[in-house]
Formats: C-alpha cells, structure tokens, sequence
C-alpha cells in the first residue's frame, strides 16, 4: 500500500522533515528538558517536578509580572488586532478594485517593516522628552503640563506596547480575512434581501462571518501565535532588559531571560511548556468560535 502510493508521501516528505525537525523534535526536547536541571555544560540531570513547582510557588517575577502581564497584553491585543483585521478588510471589499490593491499594501506594509519602524517611526515619537513628536504635540495643545516618560515609565509602557503591536498587527491573517471577504457568493447577498436581512451588520453576521469562518479561524491562530510571541516589543521601546519594573515583562522575556542569559535551560523550558499549553488551550478556543467539525 505504502508503494503504491510513494509519488504522495514523496511530496510530503519536505514538509513532514521540515515539522519533525523544527517543531515536532524541539517540543519534545523542551518537554523532556522542563523536567530535568541543564544548565549548558553539564549533562542534564533529572529532578521532575521541581521547575513546574518553583514557577507557580517561588517565581515571583513570574506570578508578579510575566504571567498577569501576559494575559493582559494578550486579552487586549489579541481580539483588538483581529477585530481590527476584519475591520479593515472589509471595508477595503467596499472600495472599487482598483483601488484595492493600494489600500491593502498600505496596511499590510507596517506587519512587513516593523524592525525599520522602531527606530524610524516609534521611538521618536514616543520619546520622553519635549522634541519627541508625541510630547511635542500633546504639550502645543496644551493637553499636558510636562513631557510624558512613554517608555520608561511603568505605568506607560505596556500601553506603548499594545499600541506599537497592534499597529504592526495586519499581516497573513490579515490577508486571508480579504481573500475570504473577496470569495463570498454575491448571490447569497442578495438571497438574503429576499429572507429578510435589510441592514449591513445582518449581513455581516448572518451571511459574511458564517461564509469565510476558515479564514476567520486561520486569523484567530495567527493572532494568537503573533501575540504570545511578541514578547521583545518592551525591550526594544524601554531600551532596557529587564524592562522597568518589569512592566512589559512578557513570557517570552522570561524564557529568554532564562534560557539566553542565566543558562538554566530546564527551567526556561519548564517555562516554554507552560506557555506551549497557553497557547493550546486559546487555540481550541478558537477552533470552538470559528472551526468545524473535521477541522480539529
């Protein structure tokens, strides 16, 4: 049977490679790591559970500030950035196709330069001082008295990180929520006209949403994947590792901090399962709003 049918496994043998080598064996490696001291140089050394139980017991930069800072980064960002998303696509199937093609490159444009952004768009104008662009121009206004630290500032800088991602938030999910939009039947529009539906929000509910929820469900996984994993965003705006205060202290600073520069690799990816798991459970929530059965 296998013979028979060789040409087919032939090709899907780069992608089966590719997932066993980059996925599949470095979860496996990271689970069977969390359960053992490896700090580089030794031979790893087994102490089961002992990570899992100083992360939720001692760990208080953990419970503090990566974890509640996480959830809330995600929270906020994540719905945001793809109600956003949706938003946007919708609004550029509106336009004539001419101009389609224009608005989408705009808005896809940030998720593509978001490296030459930072340091071209977003730490001028969030500096702290009177010339960054931000201060310069609520202070003209008069809206504020004194320059505004958006950075460096605790009680500021996780809002600058939501800003900052969600702006740069537009990519693939993006895209494929207007290939999806572009694919809908017209003709269901107008059977709906017929059934009752009189107002574009109806429309949207009962006709567009129910039509492309494999592209909506495609975003949903996106948004959550880009939001769990942009953890360095407070670095590069605070300039500072750790941020202050830990304010934007995320998961993937943790593991990082951890992992890249103490070196105690079991404990960084005791870490990394937990937040491979947070990543699981958000996702099968998404496959529950927008996913059929099969799909999972």
């Amino acid at each position: 049977m296998i013979w028979k049918h060789r040409l087919s496994y032939l090709f899907l043998a780069p992608f089966a490679l590719c997932f066993t080598a980059f996925i599949f064996v470095p979860v496996v490696l990271a689970i069977v790591l969390s359960f053992t001291y490896f700090n580089a140089i030794e031979r790893p050394r087994f102490i089961g559970w002992n990570n899992f139980q100083y992360l939720f017991s001692q760990d208080l930069v953990f419970l503090k500030y990566a974890l509640p800072n996480t959830i809330k980064f995600a929270l906020i960002v994540g719905p945001s950035g793809y109600i956003a998303a949706f938003l946007l696509a919708w609004l550029i199937v509106q336009l004539p196709a001419y101009a389609r093609k224009w608005y989408a490159l705009a808005i896809y444009t940030p998720s593509l330069t978001a490296g030459i952004s930072m340091s071209v768009i977003w730490l001028p104008l969030l500096s702290g001082d009177r010339i960054g662009y931000l201060n310069s121009f609520l202070l003209k206004l008069g809206v504020i008295s004194e320059p505004i630290l958006w950075v460096s500032d605790q009680k500021h800088l996780m809002n600058s990180m939501m800003a900052v991602t969600i702006w740069s938030s537009m990519g693939v999910g993006f895209l494929a929520m207007l290939a999806g939009l572009l694919g809908v039947n017209r003709e269901l529009y107008e059977a709906g006209k017929l059934d009752g539906i009189r107002s574009r929000l109806q429309e949207i509910w009962y006709i567009t949403i129910p039509s492309m929820k494999p592209q909506m469900l495609f975003g949903a996984v996106m948004a959550i994947v880009s939001t769990f994993k942009a953890g360095h965003i407070g670095v590069e705006l605070s300039g500072q590792n750790p941020t202050p205060q830990y304010a934007g202290t995320l998961l993937i600073n943790h593991i990082d901090d951890y992992g890249s520069i103490r070196f105690e690799m079991g404990y960084a990816s005791a870490v990394s399962v937990f937040l491979l798991l947070l990543m699981y459970v958000c996702n099968r929530l998404g496959f529950k709003l927008f996913g059929n059965k099969g799909d999972e």
